[in-house]
């Protein structure tokens, strides 16, 4: 679904503005400029001057639409999808094939208040903060939100790591528009010239190609006491 897509475009827009990254300051999380789209944390991205690096990383993990009900009609219907923002305070590791970034594995419980407010700082700029507006835009309601911690219970080991599931409902894609299909191009209008999120919006329009619809050549309509009704005349 490409609203979907939208969703996750505008998160990444709001949670990694693109005025604080060309001030390289004014981050409003404190994962800053760390906020990754629909991959995994690198080692690059990791300071190695700190103990950890908090770190954001989005995913569009489903999406769906269906009828509203047995007697809707084609046009009647829910669109849904799940947002994954995975929040992680990132080390680099090693092992036998060389170094590769993870979440720390540590017990640590200023590390753990880190986390949580990276968490809430995600859930409020998505869900009250003004800037959230244009994401909400596309979200009709949050079903639910789910914190998924990640342990090995076994060996007493806690990792610093939450998935926040944002399950919602959102508008579906709208085809009966000329261009990029809604709601795409109300967001791609919203959003800031040089961002990454437009960038990425722009790319998805050129591989969009809608079919032109022919023209109507004319209309000819006669009201007189011996004409049945219209007449419409196609090309």
């Amino acid at each position: 679904m490409l609203a979907a897509e939208a969703l996750r475009l505008a998160a990444i827009e709001i949670l990694r503005p693109t005025a604080a990254v060309e001030a390289g300051t004014g981050f409003p999380t404190l994962a800053g400029l760390n906020v990754l789209d629909s991959r995994e944390t690198a080692v690059e991205d990791i300071d190695r001057s700190k103990p950890y690096t908090p770190i954001l990383a989005l995913h569009t993990t489903e999406a769906g639409v269906a009828l509203r009900g047995p007697l809707s009609s084609a046009n009647d219907v829910s669109a849904d999808t799940v947002l994954d923002v995975v929040a992680e305070l990132a080390v680099v590791e090693q092992d036998g094939q060389g170094e590769f970034a993870f979440a720390a594995a540590t017990t640590d419980p200023e590390a753990r208040l880190v986390l949580a407010a990276l968490c809430a700082q995600v859930r409020y700029l998505l869900e009250r903060s003004q800037s959230g507006g244009m994401w909400r835009y596309l979200v009709q309601r949050i079903v639910n939100i789910e914190y998924q911690s990640f342990a090995a219970p076994e060996i007493g080991v806690r990792i610093q790591r939450t998935t926040m599931r944002f399950h919602c409902e959102i508008r579906d894609d709208d085809f009966e528009v000329v261009g990029l299909p809604e709601p795409l191009a109300t967001i791609y209008a919203k959003l800031p010239a040089q961002s990454y999120a437009k960038a990425k919006l722009a790319a998805l329009a050129s591989h969009f190609s809608p079919d032109v619809l022919p023209s109507l050549d004319r209309v000819t309509i006669d009201t007189g006491p011996n004409f049945p009704g219209a007449q419409v005349n196609f090309p």
